[in-house]
């Protein structure tokens, strides 16, 4: 039986086999040399969020429930508790550990540890004081957090630079898959942390690109990768175009309670741009301070990364670079956006489905959960597990 060490130096429970009942199977996998992680106990965890309280409840979605919990050395702690019936099955629940267990930086969230448990799937990240972006900036509900125009610009910022690290800087590169508002967390300084890996892919240098089945969240994908399955960088720039939109206007991507022609955020901004009224999209909660010729910059940047042809859209380097001001934001390479409406009147052509407007599950998915090839074992950097199928 092979064991492997946490970050601690001492030799953490080896993992044989989970039951993974939502799938009705039963999967054997090994973990093998996971550094910078430590492996918690069902106990440990248990008493960090005082049996997993109610009362200490933070977040709930589809893959189960988050709580705050506090460690025996003092940590805040998020604990996302997967449930039997999760969207993130067990590949993508291995996929987040390996990945961020070998990436570090100051916009991507913090792994701690996980806990695999008979059919417990847990993982424990950094306490983010100030929730998500979906729940804050853009929920229905009251937000005591004021959202200046300052906040809004370094948390773009933020973002771009976390996915910068991910595309250009780590090696292989990485591709996220489900940028979005609800996978941006945000400290107590309102530092944006992207989070959620488990639908991530690793992408070496020499690949045009992968062919792969669809994962991510209905409004955020690129019109290339919902219709053709054509994964590249420049999904997730179309992803961090439409979250630029949202976080300069105030609101989410869709919002049927609008008047029709209003509703889809991106045809709004398009539509607006070709009339010389872009100020109109900026939202008006953002006080005196807001910079409107910034902010309209900013959409300008946001329908740059939401092009229809993917090579028409900058690098995510390149994007830094605009939302600082380093470079010019070049209006006549803009052309046309790929649409929400035009994708789903396609989809509904071609009977065409990819899932609810929630993250998309990858379980769909039967080869490696990291690169897309045929092969039933993937090795990175000391990292070795099977694939895993469905059955």
């Amino acid at each position: 039986m092979t064991k492997f060490s946490c970050c601690f130096g001492k030799l953490a429970s080896p993992v044989k086999r989970v039951s993974n009942r939502g799938n009705n199977a039963d999967v054997s996998i090994e973990l093998l040399d996971v550094e910078n992680m430590r492996f918690y106990t069902y106990k440990d965890l248990r008493l960090a969020t005082q049996g997993f309280r109610p009362e200490n409840k933070i977040g709930q979605g589809g893959f189960g429930s988050v709580y705050k919990g506090i460690l025996k050395d003092g940590l805040a702690v998020a604990i996302k508790v997967l449930s039997d019936e999760s969207r993130q099955g067990l590949r993508e629940f291995l996929t987040e550990i390996f990945v961020i267990s070998n990436i570090q930086h100051e916009n991507l969230v913090k792994l701690h540890g996980y806990c695999v448990e008979e059919d417990q799937r847990i993982l424990v990240y950094g306490y983010l004081k100030n929730g998500s972006l979906d729940q804050t900036l853009l929920g229905s509900g009251h937000c005591s957090i004021k959202f200046t125009w300052e906040i809004r610009r370094n948390i773009c910022i933020g973002v771009a630079k976390g996915l910068a690290y991910l595309h250009e800087e780590v090696q292989p590169h990485i591709i996220h898959r489900d940028i979005k508002a609800s996978n941006i967390l945000l400290d107590e300084d309102f530092t944006p942390k992207i989070t959620d890996f488990g639908l991530a892919k690793l992408f070496p240098s020499h690949l045009t690109h992968v062919s792969t089945r669809i994962a991510g969240t209905q409004g955020y994908l690129a019109p290339e990768y919902a219709i053709r399955g054509q994964l590249t960088r420049k999904a997730d720039i179309y992803s961090f175009g439409i979250l630029l939109l949202e976080i300069v206007s105030g609101r989410p991507n869709q919002n049927r309670r609008l008047p029709v022609e209003e509703q889809y955020l991106l045809e709004r901004v398009w539509q607006l741009y070709r009339e010389g009224e872009l100020e109109k999209l900026v939202d008006i909660t953002v006080g005196e301070d807001v910079d409107i010729y910034e902010a309209c910059r900013y959409l300008k940047i946001g329908l740059l990364c939401t092009q229809s042809l993917p090579k028409s859209r900058p690098s995510m380097s390149n994007v830094l670079k605009m939302l600082k001001d380093e470079i010019d934001v070049n209006e006549k390479d803009l052309s046309d956006p790929g649409l929400l409406s035009e994708l789903t009147n396609y989809k509904n052509s071609k009977n065409y489905t990819s899932g609810t407007s929630s993250s998309v599950s990858g379980k769909q998915e039967v080869s490696s959960p990291l690169y897309e090839n045929a092969s039933s074992t993937t090795s990175y950097a000391n990292m070795t597990f099977t694939t895993i199928t469905d059955r």
